[in-house]
């Protein structure tokens, strides 16, 4: 790969590596815990693993990279408790929101949700956790953006605002939650279509939040007994 320009400027490869790789950590193309195989990355920029070996060595000054004895380079992980306060924050305001949510649901909700859901069974064969965490967050907007009540909408955003923040998807460390992830989608959209009380809707999505905490915890767990 020759130099590139930039507002004038000629950028050596090592940095155009290291603001390629920055790049995808920071909209999730490399999530948490994703290996950093060096001669992968070089063969996909066109250049010698030299350049790719000191990109990740700036990005493991910066603390975005973290180098692990027989695993080698990989994204660093999320801090695990701000991640398991905000799931466990985003369970009881998520679940409340679809609650509230759930009579004022509009027209083709539910299809919409149940199309969404279906894209995200079909990720399941070829499974990319980015692609799934941007389908899966959407299905969930489907569900609580109704809520008539504006603060309790601002706080679930706010949480997955934070989840992003964290550049964190669960089911790129556990990717065997995705499936069951899928069939509780279908069994809350079960429970809307019935009409279900509101406080079943909110402990189901409540719970499956929860579901997804748990697999992440026992991962880290079993990670670092």
């Amino acid at each position: 790969m020759a130099r590139e320009t930039v507002n004038g400027a000629a950028l050596s490869k090592s940095r155009i590596a290291y603001e390629w790789i920055k790049a995808r950590i920071g909209d999730g193309t490399f999530s948490p815990g994703y290996r950093l195989v060096l001669g992968q990355l070089a063969q996909e920029q066109g250049v010698s693993v030299v350049p790719i070996r000191e990109a990740i060595r700036l990005l493991e000054a910066e603390g975005l990279v973290t180098f692990e004895r027989n695993v080698g380079a990989q994204v660093a992980m999320v801090d695990e408790s701000d991640y398991q306060h905000t799931m466990q924050t985003l369970a009881l305001v998520e679940g409340y929101a679809a609650a509230l949510a759930a009579p004022l649901l509009p027209p083709g909700a539910l299809d919409e949700a149940r199309e969404l859901n279906a894209r995200l069974a079909d990720c399941l064969g070829h499974f990319e956790p980015a692609r799934f965490t941007a389908l899966n967050r959407d299905f969930h907007a489907v569900l609580f953006a109704a809520c008539p009540n504006p603060q309790v909408l601002d706080l679930v955003h706010r949480g997955w605002n934070r989840l992003s923040g964290l550049r964190t998807s669960t089911f790129s460390f556990v990717p065997g939650r995705a499936r069951q992830s899928v069939a509780e989608h279908e069994a809350i959209l079960g429970l809307l279509d019935a009409g279900a009380p509101a406080a079943e809707v909110e402990r189901a999505v409540r719970d499956h939040r929860l579901a997804t905490l748990a697999a992440f915890l026992a991962f880290q767990a079993h990670r670092h007994p």
